[in-house]
Formats: structure tokens, sequence, C-alpha cells
């Protein structure tokens, strides 16, 4: 395969590492911004759970006598405003997600078309990995965020207003996700390809 027929694969492969690099430091970001918002709700649970477990009226406030009604009230207001905000995240995940399969699809697309012999697939140089090597470390990016994605759906899935045991655990468990050996691997592809992609 000439350099002519390899130019439009080898641009769509520097779009895709774009990509991929540009989602992955934007996925983290809002992962960060999903922390406090997990606490606030494992915190609005423990109030829940509290508050449940206290006889109001049997405490000098029971000469309020809807005050519990009103304090459950005001709970799960904050609990849905919470849950609001980290559906919100869920999306920019999703579209996080859907931006890297895009551009990995459009890299196996224009691969598929292009028929590359085995030589031009697995050739590689000091500055460039193969076309081969580059096309699986994206295939592993885009799996990595879909399962990422997926991981984190399912969570929120689970959470109810009225069940506050899953609210109450649920940071614990949105910790429990991350994969930073996952993580890191897409680093190191990303590191991998940076000759390739800063040439231009």
């Amino acid at each position: 395969m000439s350099q002519m027929g390899l130019a439009p694969l080898h641009q769509a492969l520097r779009k895709a590492f774009q990509c991929v690099e540009n989602s992955q430091k934007t996925w983290r970001e809002v992962l960060r911004e999903c922390d406090p918002l997990m606490v606030s709700l494992g915190n609005l649970a423990e109030q829940f759970v509290a508050l449940s477990k206290v006889d109001l009226s049997k405490t000098p406030l029971k000469m309020f006598p809807d005050l519990e009604d009103k304090l459950r009230f005001k709970l799960h207001h904050a609990a849905d405003t919470v849950m609001v905000k980290l559906h919100e995240k869920l999306s920019s995940l999703q579209s996080l997600r859907d931006a890297v399969s895009s551009q990995v699809a459009s890299v196996f697309q224009i691969h598929h078309h292009a028929a590359l012999d085995l030589a031009a697939l697995t050739e590689r140089s000091p500055a460039a990995p193969s076309v081969a090597d580059m096309m699986q470390w994206l295939q592993d990016a885009d799996r990595h965020f879909r399962r990422e994605f997926i991981k984190r759906k399912t969570l929120l899935s689970t959470l109810r207003p009225d069940d506050f045991a899953q609210m109450e655990s649920a940071p614990e468990r949105w910790k429990s996700l991350n994969s930073p050996k996952a993580e890191d691997e897409i680093t190191d592809a990303l590191c991998r390809a940076s000759f390739f992609t800063d040439e231009r």
C-alpha cells in the first residue's frame, strides 16, 4: 500500500487518539465532580436513617407535630436534586463514550475500505507504532469507556429515593468502580502513539 493510500487512515488514527486523550481528561474531571455528589447522597441517607430511628414525639420537638414530615420532605427533595445532578454527569460520560466510539468506528471503516495488506498493517518505525497496534489500542480504549459507563449507569439505576440503605452505601460502591489499571493502559497507549500523533 502506498503512503498516499495510508494517508486517510493515518489521519483518522491521529484524530481518534486525540479524541481519546481529550475524552480521558474530561472523563476524569466529570468523575471528580461526581465524588462530592455521591458523598452528599450518602450523608442525606444517613440523616434519613437517623431521623427514622428517633421518635420526635418523645423529645422536646413534639410541640412541632409536622416537623418529621417536613424534615422527610426536605431530605427527599435534597436527594432528588443530587440524583438529577448525577444523571447530568452520567449524560456527560455517555457523550464522551459516544465520541470515542464514533472516532474508533471511523478508523475501522476507513481501514476496511483501504484493504491494507499485512505488511502495511504491521510495519512500524521508531516514530510510529504499526497500524495494527494502534487500532488495537483504540479498540481497547473504546471497550474501556463503554464498560466504565455501563458500570456507573447500573449503579445509579439501583438508587431509589426510598431505599436509604442503597443510598448510604453508594459513595463506597461508586469509588470501587474505579479502574486505575485500565486508565494507566490507555495513558500508556497514548504515550506510545504520541510521536505518531504529533507528526504532521
